[in-house]
């Protein structure tokens, strides 16, 4: 893609910066964000609250593709509070956008729905894809179909619309899972967590962007497509092969009633590690995408090239 103009709604979590190094030196890009940021190059940030219309609602008008983010990361402890804050983030980000787009002379030819692999049942009988996944009514499937059923209730005649269910991101950027993997690799830490058996459903930062850009090429494609590497693995094996990328031959295990204490004084929730996410990209293979980093071997390398040595040595 060249010369088109992107919107990237909550654009300035690391899929947003992934996003900005993707398509940045060749596209205009306007990021929507709750702060102020000074322009770089051609990325331009304008800032909404994610609720209300404002002065932002001009910066859609004529824009080729428009990519929503939002969302408060589910990375936080599953109190009440914390709770409504991840649905109503999202619905109400992707309500408004609906709405705006409406009135648009000229609406995006594209939007794109960020939406989430989790929203499959814990699977470590088969996998799941989007013809076949089932989903049972725990609180982060709960959030997806409540942020899914929401994009889908807006009718746009003039616009394609596509979800992306993304699998946990692997990447270099800034606020990625990455960073604190290999933290735990360095010290020692990098064994499996809880009995390893979880698959883990994942996918290349690069493979994120360049599906997002596949799907603008393709003027037929609408729908939900899963945005996952077609080869998940066992979160034993996602470990096994971090560390021996990393050069660390072993790791301490993290067994589960350990990770619930961790979980805990870090404000999180274990379900983040143990649920078993084990998800296809069925869609997108048949149709034709092809997947620069399809396995770990391939993804790896790349991602550490791109960190410090520090990021995974002590010295």
């Amino acid at each position: 893609m060249k010369n088109k103009r992107i919107i990237i709604a909550g654009g300035t979590g690391f899929i947003g910066h992934g996003l900005v190094e993707y398509f940045g030196a060749d596209n205009d890009i306007v990021i929507l964000t709750r702060r102020q940021q000074p322009a770089k190059g051609r990325v331009q940030y304008i800032v909404w609250d994610g609720r209300t219309r404002g002065n932002w609602t001009t910066a859609l008008e004529g824009a080729d593709l428009l990519i929503n983010l939002t969302g408060k990361s589910v990375n936080c402890r599953y109190n009440e509070q914390n709770k409504q804050e991840i649905f109503d983030s999202r619905t109400d980000a992707t309500r408004i956008l609906g709405a705006v787009v409406q009135t648009l002379e000229k609406p995006p030819r594209l939007w794109i729905n960020a939406a989430s692999a989790t929203i499959y049942r814990h699977a470590e009988d088969r996998p799941m894809d989007e013809f076949n996944g089932e989903m049972v009514n725990d609180f982060s499937v709960q959030v997806c179909k409540r942020w899914e059923a929401t994009f889908n209730e807006i009718t746009l005649p003039h616009t394609r619309k596509a979800i992306l269910r993304i699998g946990v991101t692997l990447g270099w950027q800034p606020g990625g899972v990455m960073h604190p993997y290999l933290n735990l690799v360095k010290f020692g830490l990098g064994g499996q967590q809880g009995n390893g058996r979880q698959m883990f459903t994942w996918v290349h930062i690069s493979d994120v962007c360049s599906m997002m850009a596949w799907l603008y090429e393709q003027e037929n494609a609408s729908g939900v497509y899963n945005c996952t590497s077609p080869h998940p693995v066992p979160n034993k094996t996602f470990m096994r092969q971090l560390r021996k990328t990393a050069g660390h031959v072993f790791g301490l295990p993290a067994p589960a009633p350990l990770l619930s204490i961790g979980a805990a004084l870090i404000g999180t929730e274990t379900e983040l590690l143990l649920k078993s996410r084990w998800v296809l990209p069925t869609r997108a293979l048949q149709e034709g995408f092809v997947f620069q980093y399809p396995t770990l071997e391939t993804a790896f390398p790349d991602i550490l090239a791109h960190m410090p040595r520090s990021a995974y040595h002590l010295f």
